[in-house]
């Protein structure tokens, strides 16, 4: 599956807690979510909380660990420091704690929580541009990597700005820069590194090869200027620009979601299994985010924009990363305790090294309670919401039982071999 010699692999105990931190993470966001009502606006300082404990605690920190793994087979060159992330999740993770904290209840803590943010990714940045320099062959995705990390470290210090701003009282016009700071994490960040990591792993697991490969570079090139585009807008506070740009960005997804297309055409392996139908899901959630996008930002309306927004990040962010899950860690196990014994006696497919009945019901309650939740925000009905927000909770903790199942799988037999 990966291209990834022992020299080069992370250990096991480096990367675990990632994707057990984020799992958590990810639950604990979800049982928040019933105690929100369908009106709530990105201004209300709790939904500012659950968006940070959301995409810090479950989104960042997952793709961090499994950063740590691809970097590797992305740049083809090893970590310059892969010991760094050893400092990365335990200050992400109580950066986040500390975030949340400050805007729910002590801003005063928000300095200091935003302080191990900044540090955590600044050291993060350290390590992908330390390695950059070792590239000999620069691909699109090696492209990703340096333009993603430009506009990470762009979005933090925006952000940590704005934590200042509340928490300190240091004049930061928040109303200026919180649109700023969400496109370069969001757009910058995210949206990027998902579009290079497609090349990587969609044909990986899905055996396609011999497709067109011209959209996703015009797509990245759209997003590369338009991201900039609505900095540039936030600067001089100008509609006009940040207007332009976001029109620009659902321009290039769109054009992105074709490429998915081509890709899936020529996909040999035909299997149905949870990272299939996670994907599915995902990619229709952002299907049906751009025209619902689109139209908000042409006419104004702030429900419709809301609506956009929990396909984005509850349907297609989410389902790509929960469905990325149960590849990655399989491998990560089979990798750490089976690879050592191939040729000296059975080991296990990696089909059979995730629980399928417990990802099952994660993606159907999942997916149930994303669809529900949408149709609650666009109807303006809280009934509707909080029943999807339950039900997506209920998807959560059957993911996280998932995560620690893979973790633990063969644990104990090799132990005792």
């Amino acid at each position: 599956m990966f291209n990834v010699s022992r020299e080069f692999a992370p250990p096991f105990s480096l990367i675990a807690p990632f994707f057990v931190l984020g799992s958590l993470f990810y639950l604990v966001a979800t049982l928040t979510l019933p105690f929100f009502d369908a009106h709530a606006t990105h201004y209300d300082l709790g939904i500012v909380a659950w968006a940070h404990l959301f995409l810090l605690g479950f989104v960042m920190m997952v793709i961090f660990g499994a950063m740590a793994q691809l970097v590797p087979v992305v740049l083809e060159v090893g970590h310059f420091s892969v010991d760094f992330y050893y400092l990365i999740w335990p200050l992400l993770g109580l950066g986040t704690v500390g975030m949340v904290l400050g805007f729910l209840l002590w801003p005063g803590l928000l300095p200091y929580g935003g302080f191990m943010v900044l540090t955590a990714m600044l050291i993060y940045l350290a390590d992908t541009i330390l390695t950059l320099r070792k590239v000999e062959h620069i691909s699109l995705t090696v492209k990703t990597v340096a333009a993603t990390n430009g506009f990470l470290l762009l979005g933090i210090l925006a952000g940590f700005a704005m934590a200042l701003g509340i928490g300190a009282g240091a004049g930061v016009d928040i109303g200026r820069w919180l649109g700023a700071h969400m496109v370069l994490v969001l757009g910058g960040y995210v949206t990027l590194t998902i579009l290079g990591m497609s090349l990587i792993l969609l044909p990986m697991f899905g055996l396609s090869h011999g497709f067109d490969e011209r959209p996703i570079h015009l797509a990245f090139k759209v997003m590369l200027y338009a991201v900039p585009t609505y900095l540039v807008g936030a600067m001089f506070d100008s509609n006009d620009l940040r207007f332009l740009s976001l029109l620009a960005m659902i321009g290039a997804m769109g054009i992105y979601l074709y490429q998915i297309g081509l890709i899936y055409k020529t996909r040999a392996r035909k299997e149905n299994d949870i990272w299939f139908r996670s994907m599915v899901f995902g990619y229709a959630s952002l299907a049906l985010s751009l025209p619902l996008g689109f139209v908000a930002l042409m006419g104004g309306f702030e429900h419709l924009g809301l609506t956009a927004v929990w396909f984005l990040v509850m349907g297609f962010f989410t389902f790509l990363i929960t469905g990325h899950l149960y590849k990655i860690i399989p491998f990560l196990v089979w990798f750490e305790r089976y690879s050592p014994l191939v040729g000296k006696q059975k080991v296990p497919m990696l089909a059979d090294m995730y629980p399928k009945k417990m990802a099952d019901f994660q993606f159907a309650f999942s997916a149930a309670g994303t669809l529900l939740g949408g149709v609650g925000l666009l109807m303006g009905s809280d009934q509707l919401f909080k029943g999807g927000a339950a039900f997506v909770a209920a998807g959560a903790l059957f993911l996280f039982m998932s995560v620690k199942w893979m973790m633990k799988f063969g644990k104990e037999e090799i132990n005792h071999g």
